[in-house]
């Protein structure tokens, strides 16, 4: 007969404090235990008291050391790792091997450059039309993370250009209703007269030029999502239908008699300031009340700064193979207001690349009203600016925080805050360019 070779797993989180458990337990008995036998004997137990001691302290001891074995050894072997990895080391790593940094603390460092690596590894893999590394973005696509799965009603407000879209598009590929249809529809495309047929589609004879039966974007959504993009724009007596889809996921078609019912998730963006439009009696408050579950608002580019290489990047891949960009040029892009939004930088990158034929594209290449923008964020990278593109985001990353820090008169805090980030990164990034950030407080750069 075989004999099984059974193995049982026990978490770290029971057998741990089920040591010190049993040593606290242990110790109790026999300090109970020797004071008994002091009371019956006549001798001295201050011997055999400090032995029990000795060996009390000699078990923990020995516990601590497998604690050490089974959690910090694996732990530091962990942490040595991933600071040799470039996208986690920084400078503070030979003072930390200099033991001039408290080793907890440069543990804790780590694990938080660990964690925001996986956060952005995360949001690419989810999310990879959505383009964006900083602190706000990555805030909203963890938003999104967590309405997608469900079948709660969006509201998407942003500015023009910003990409509710994209959004809406990427809440669908990872809901539920993925495998299911997904119907878009500009309210401000259709005419305000033929909308309500648009959406709920009309009978034959309904009005002229109905010919025979037509499906609306509702019916043809169902079991799905649909996107209404520009809500705002709605007729009044639309909203009304709209509503009562939403409350009782019924409607009627145009010029017909029987009710139609859908199973569909609303999916609405706006640029519009609905509030002030249900204050002007030209957006109804119940609609208003009902789309407004799950609100996510979409940054404009002029507060995400620090994603524009990234999108610039992007936007070269997908348009040429061979184009680039210099460091000045890619500058004075940071350092544009950007009133359209991500779809204004598209459209300068693809001009961009038209200009420079394919080539690298410069500060000449770009819009005239942009180049004024290049003294302001100035910060000049190698001589022949021709590094290489980490290279170049160093210098670009570096410009910003002396910028921020120039804006702001070197008040680390509200630095951070105009950038995006939170102080910690903010103070990581002066140690490892060598910024001297009091500098600024006397207005000398």
């Amino acid at each position: 007969m075989a004999i099984k070779n059974v193995r049982y797993h026990i978490s770290l989180y029971v057998i741990v404090p089920v040591i010190f458990a049993g040593i606290a337990f242990l110790s109790a008995v026999l300090t109970f235990q020797l004071t008994v036998l002091a009371h019956k004997s006549d001798g001295d137990p201050g011997a055999r008291i400090y032995l029990l001691a000795l060996a009390l302290a000699t078990g923990a001891y020995v516990c601590g050391l497998v604690v050490i074995r089974l959690i910090v050894v694996p732990v530091k072997h962990f942490i040595d790792k991933a600071s040799e990895m470039p996208v986690i080391a920084s400078q503070d790593k030979e003072r930390y091997r200099r033991k001039q940094v408290d080793e907890i603390k440069h543990f804790a460092q780590v694990f938080e450059r660990v964690e925001d690596v996986l956060s952005k590894l995360d949001a690419r893999q989810l999310f990879p039309e959505l383009i964006g590394d900083s602190r706000v973005m990555r805030a909203l696509l963890r938003r999104v993370t967590q309405v997608a799965p469900t079948d709660t009603t969006v509201l998407i407000l942003g500015e023009s250009g910003t990409g509710k879209e994209l959004v809406a598009t990427s809440i669908f590929d990872n809901s539920r209703r993925k495998h299911q249809p997904f119907i878009k529809l500009n309210c401000v495309a259709i005419p305000p007269e033929l909308l309500e047929s648009e959406l709920f589609g009309h009978e034959k004879g309904a009005f002229t030029g109905a010919a025979g039966r037509k499906p609306g974007k509702f019916e043809l959504a169902d079991g799905g999502t649909i996107f209404l993009d520009e809500i705002g724009d709605m007729p009044l007596n639309v909203q009304a239908k709209i509503l009562r889809v939403l409350q009782e996921k019924e409607f009627d078609r145009v010029g017909g008699t029987r009710t139609v019912k859908v199973d569909v998730r609303i999916i609405c963006a706006t640029n519009k300031n609905l509030e002030k439009m249900v204050a002007e009696g030209t957006f109804r408050e119940d609609l208003y009340y009902r789309i407004n579950v799950f609100a996510l608002r979409l940054p404009p580019l002029r507060e995400r700064k620090e994603d524009i290489p990234l999108l610039v990047e992007r936007f070269l891949t997908r348009i040429s193979e061979k184009a680039s960009i210099s460091a000045d040029a890619l500058q004075t892009l940071i350092g544009h207001d950007w009133p359209g939004n991500v779809r204004e930088l598209q459209n300068t990158i693809e001009r961009a690349v038209v200009l420079s034929e394919g080539g690298e594209i410069g500060p000449r290449h770009l819009p005239e009203g942009m180049t004024g923008a290049l003294e302001r964020h100035r910060e000049p990278p190698a001589a022949d600016g021709r590094g290489s593109i980490d290279d170049q985001l160093r210098e670009i990353e570096k410009s910003m925080i002396i910028d921020a820090l120039r804006r702001t008169h070197g008040i680390q805090v509200r630095a951070a805050e105009l950038m995006g980030i939170n102080q910690r990164s903010l103070w990581h990034r002066i140690k490892k360019y060598g910024i001297d950030a009091t500098a600024f407080r006397a207005g000398d750069k």
